[in-house]
């Protein structure tokens, strides 16, 4: 095998292992079938299993309850950003909510405007989004056609809790860096979104999931595509879809539930491996500086500076050397970022904290 490193990108980011043997073992042709995934017709037999099997191995994973679909679209979280206000704020008499806790909050907002009237009721850029609000803070409107937040901003490293309180109206959550991190309780929901190339699987799939109130309000004066009932209807297969990923998707899903245990045994992973680098950053006497306050951080998206930009070089470069890479912060935070989503294993956890006690011990 190739000699991997440590990967600890924000996207496209590390998948399991087990998953890209498996993936590998069966690319040439599926069992029983003889053809890849990725030459099969969509409409077949064979992918129509495949698409199924994603589809319960997530349902059973997220307890996802009966009254929702689970779909597989296409252009990531940048098309739902503009998807959602289409479906539910075009007619609306009332402004759709957004709490803004940094960049793709702030992009999703952004392609709401362009809709219906949106109301922002708690923005942190401020202090550059590194805490998240209080309840006393969110007026949230009970009549408002949904409320919108993102659950983990992988750039800010900022992450509610699971059972984060949203008010009354229907809550629409980004959730592309941190879904299927831990469980999660889907019925308090009205849609949830990611993204698949952080924690699901590779790029090319988002994941939808959606209470069948909303997708019958779905707004029937846009075009197709845009619709929601339309895809629930077609079981995903309005039009091609990114076989491929679904298939991986599948696996990923089949890996949290056979290897892994469920999300609550994954979660307790994930918290083991956050522990690890925020110790390392609150133990470095002010060497290592966190971006999110301790109280909001993320388990899944770790940002830190160092004391200056040319100790970051360093540091980026000797990581680098010790296979520990894509470690380099987003252009609007700056600093260090370390991804450590569902696929990092803990021993590149450890060899990340090790590093950094090294370093800041020698550069101090």
């Amino acid at each position: 095998m190739i000699d991997r490193v440590h990967n600890f990108s924000a996207g496209p980011a590390a998948l399991p292992l087990p998953v890209l043997q498996k993936a590998q073992e069966e690319l040439l042709a599926l069992p029983g079938v003889g053809s890849s995934v990725m030459e099969i017709s969509h409409r077949s037999k064979a992918f129509s299993a495949i698409n199924q099997e994603a589809n319960d191995n997530l349902r059973q994973l997220l307890n996802v309850p009966e009254n929702y679909k689970i779909l597989f679209l296409q252009g990531g979280a940048r098309l739902q950003f503009g998807m959602i206000p289409l479906n539910f704020l075009a007619d609306s008499p009332t402004a759709a909510d957004y709490v803004l806790t940094g960049s793709w909050g702030k992009h999703a907002c952004k392609e709401a405007k362009l809709v219906g009237d949106v109301n922002v009721v708690w923005d942190g850029g401020e202090t550059n989004y590194d805490r998240l609000p209080s309840a006393d803070q969110l007026q949230l409107n009970a009549d408002a056609p949904y409320v919108h937040f993102t659950s983990n901003e992988t750039i800010q490293g900022v992450q509610f809790d699971a059972d984060a309180q949203m008010g009354n109206a229907p809550w629409v959550c980004d959730a592309s860096s941190d879904i299927l991190c831990r469980p999660v309780p889907i019925e308090k929901y009205g849609l949830i979104y990611a993204c698949a190339q952080k924690n699901v699987g590779p790029a090319g799939v988002t994941l939808v999931i959606i209470r069948d109130d909303l997708i019958e309000k779905s707004n029937e004066k846009i075009p197709t595509y845009l619709n929601y009932a339309v895809h629930a209807k077609g079981d995903s297969l309005y039009n091609t879809p990114p076989s491929f990923a679904v298939y991986m998707v599948g696996l990923v899903a089949k890996w949290l539930l056979e290897d892994i245990g469920g999300l609550a045994k994954m979660e307790e992973t994930n918290q083991q491996k956050a522990a690890m680098l925020y110790e390392a950053i609150d133990a470095s006497n002010g060497f290592y500086a966190g971006h999110a306050q301790p109280e909001c951080r993320s388990i899944m998206n770790v940002a830190f500076r160092l004391p200056s930009d040319e100790l970051q070089d360093t540091f980026l470069a000797e990581a680098a050397e010790n296979k520990l890479t894509t470690l380099k912060g987003h252009r609007s935070v700056g600093g260090i970022r370390a991804s450590i989503y569902n696929a990092m294993p803990t021993e590149g956890v450890a060899a990340l904290r090790d590093f950094m006690k090294d370093f800041a011990a020698k550069n101090s």
